[in-house]
Formats: C-alpha cells, structure tokens, sequence
C-alpha cells in the first residue's frame, strides 16, 4: 500500500529547523509561509499568535490602523466597506490559506469579519514588512495573491453589472466550491459543502433582495442542479450545469432586481 503522505512532506513537518508552532500547520505550505525559509519562519514566529475568532465577530476595522496580519488556517472572512449612509457592501472573500491586511498600507481598507468561525495565524506588521523586503520569493506570494484576488472582483464587477440574479447565484456557488474543494470543483464531481454566508450576506454581495436570493436557491434545486441539505449546507449534484446556469446569456426574468441594458 502507498504511503497516502509524500515522503518530502513528511520530513518537513518533522523538520527540527522549523519553529514548533509552524511543523504541522496545515495552511504552511501554500500560504504565504511556505516561501520563506526555515530561519525567516523563526523570526515570524516570535510574535506569532494563534487565535479563535467567532463567526460575526469583527477582526479589524475600516479606517483603523494595522495592528496586525494574519494567515487564515481555516475558516472564511468577508471584506466590506460601509457608506455614509449606514449601507453596507461585502466587497470580498478570502479563505484559507489567504493572507488578511494589506503589508505598507497605513490604514485599513475594509471592515473584515470572520463569516465562519475562523482560526488565525496573527503576526505583528512591523515584522511581516521587514520580511517581505528581505525576500523576494514572499513578494511574488502576494503579488500573485493580490493578482487572483484583483481576478475575483473583476468577475463579481461583471456579475453586478451584466448577470441576470440566476446567473450570480450560479456564480457565487461556483465560486464557494472551487474555493473549498478545488480539486473536487475542477472535476465537476458531486460536492458538499457549507455556504460561509447567510443569505441576507449573499443578497448583500450580490446586490440582490434576500428573497431573490432564496427565490432563486429554490430554482437552482427544483433543475436538478443543487439539493439542499439544511439550510446553509448543500450538494451540488449537477456541476457542469451550474456552470452554464453561472455564464449562460438568459433573457430577464421578473426575481431580476435590475435591468439588463
């Protein structure tokens, strides 16, 4: 029988080179840790902190000044941005291994909370900075996190903008799966999975109403393409279906909130 662990991967979590908090990390490898080296690993631990955060607590404030970064071990965070007015717009999604802040921005961008409950690697700025000058293979780990990211609010600009509400509901579950299960997502395989969002959350990410939203979940079940197990946890029995449903060109209909030019 093979051994289900690579034999490299198996070395290196038992690395004595590696801080003890980092050796059995889950999220080491792919986030943003796994480019530096042993010693860098060292000096990013020495501040490091591994913390518990409830779904719908706050983890940091609009306007606020950094005080930390964090990995995300597991668990979804949302990024919003408030208005004036008091409405409010989730402008994003990062899930594990994403890094949450914005290294050398001296103030926050966004309102970030836990959507899930999450657990965090949290480090102080100061060091993380210091690092990412010193190395340039963790530069190119962000800058490729911040290319995907820029990635993601140009499709959610196109789905605001041109899909009719069927079509982002597709597009978000299709997003929320292939973030989750990649590997299971590529493969248009039967997936389950947990939604992170309420649907009032989901209606506000996609500038819907909350009854669209659940008009069109409702949709989405009756064609065979999802079967709902609870409430906020579904089965995607039909993936190569969403996906049409996500992209396809269909004419209006009346659970649209917005006109089509």
């Amino acid at each position: 029988m093979s051994d289900p662990i690579p034999r490299a991967q198996r070395l290196d979590v038992h690395n004595s080179d590696l801080p003890i908090l980092c050796r059995s990390c889950e999220a080491r490898h792919k986030g943003i840790c796994g480019a530096l080296t042993p010693s860098q690993l060292l000096t990013l631990s020495k501040g490091t902190t591994k913390r518990q955060i409830p779904a719908d607590q706050e983890i940091s404030a609009e306007g606020g000044a950094p005080i930390a970064f964090s990995n995300i071990i597991s668990g979804v965070v949302k990024l919003s941005k408030m208005m004036s007015d008091g409405r409010q717009q989730i402008v994003a999604l990062q899930f594990a291994p994403d890094l949450v802040g914005r290294p050398f921005d001296i103030q926050n961008k966004t309102t970030v909370e836990a959507a899930t409950d999450v657990r965090l690697c949290s480090f102080p700025v100061k060091v993380l900075e210091e690092l990412i000058a010193n190395s340039p293979d963790l530069e190119h780990r962000l800058h490729q996190q911040n290319l995907r990211e820029l990635d993601e609010a140009r499709d959610l600009l196109l789905s605001l903008g041109r899909k009719s509400a069927s079509e982002r509901v597709a597009s978000f579950l299709s997003f929320i799966a292939r973030h989750i299960d990649p590997e299971t997502a590529a493969e248009h395989a039967t997936l389950d999975f947990h939604i992170p969002l309420k649907r009032s959350d989901i209606a506000d990410f996609l500038g819907l109403t909350l009854e669209t939203v659940s008009r069109q979940m409702t949709m989405l079940r009756q064609a065979g393409v999802i079967s709902i197990i609870e409430r906020r946890s579904i089965q995607i029995t039909n993936f190569l279906k969403l996906e049409r449903m996500a992209g396809a060109s269909t004419p209006m209909t009346e659970d649209d909130d917005t006109p089509r030019p």
